[in-house]
């Protein structure tokens, strides 16, 4: 019987300026390593625009499907953060301007000589219920409501704020990987790989084609909760390799031979 543990997780990336491309995303890759460090598979990534149906839509489709989901994105203090109103929509709901968080960015403003005007108020709106996640980089907070981590999209804020969500969140069993350089391209190891992955279903094999001068190899990589099954595949992997090689040195040999 197997002790591993699987939790799952979702992103949802927010912002016309995603789509446009004239932003371009760097908290998918982030929270990718620091959930895959922490023992949380990354199973989905969503980019939504700035549509308040779009987003409801998207959250309710992976706050069912997974353990977390994560947004980036749309709690800024401009007329197209509409991620809080989305995420209140969401859950049912309504979206107010949370007590602590307005003191909070009152006391910030006040320490910078600045006017809490109503548009940085915006920034202090979350969905009744919702549960403060730190911003110790801008002050205004994310917010955790059920399943679902709402944080800054600007690449700093979010990373500080994911820093603060790690700690707090249930961890499986880490995911770990073993490296093998193959010569070949995928073309040629194609076939036996795929053999090869549906002999050991605990793991899965990756295959990443490289091309360099005029040659190309694939770096092969074996995932799995367990050493064992991955040594396991990796062993046919380099067996499947030496039988391509040798199999070559023959028909070379042949050839010159002829």
């Amino acid at each position: 019987m197997s002790n591993e543990t699987v939790v799952t997780a979702a992103m949802l990336a927010i912002g016309d300026e995603l789509l446009s491309g004239r932003t371009k995303d760097k908290n998918i890759g982030h929270l990718a390593d620091m959930l895959t460090i922490s023992g949380i598979d990354l199973k989905e990534v969503r980019i939504v625009a700035d549509e308040e149906d779009a987003i409801v839509e998207a959250l309710n489709a992976l706050r069912g499907k997974y353990d977390y989901v994560f947004t980036s994105g749309g709690i800024g203090p401009t007329h197209d953060d509409i991620t809080a109103d989305a995420v209140s929509k969401a859950f049912g709901v309504p979206c107010e301007h949370d007590t602590a968080a307005m003191a909070l960015l009152a006391e910030m403003y006040r320490r910078r000589e600045m006017e809490f005007t109503e548009a940085r108020q915006r920034m202090a709106r979350m969905p009744r219920g919702a549960a403060h996640i730190a911003n110790p980089v801008s002050t205004a907070p994310g917010f955790v409501i059920g399943n679902v981590y709402v944080m800054a999209g600007v690449p700093q804020v979010f990373q500080a704020m994911v820093d603060n969500v790690l700690p707090t969140l249930r961890t499986g069993t880490p995911v770990l990987s073993l490296a093998i350089a193959c010569p070949y391209g995928e073309g040629e190891i194609g076939t036996p790989l795929t053999a090869i992955q549906k002999a050991h279903p605990e793991t899965s094999i990756g295959s990443y084609p490289r091309y360099v001068g005029q040659k190309f190899s694939t770096e092969i990589v074996v995932r799995g909760r367990s050493q064992d099954v991955i040594e396991a595949a990796g062993a046919d992997v380099r067996a499947m390799i030496e039988d391509i090689r040798r199999r070559k040195d023959i028909a070379e040999n042949y050839q010159a031979e002829a």
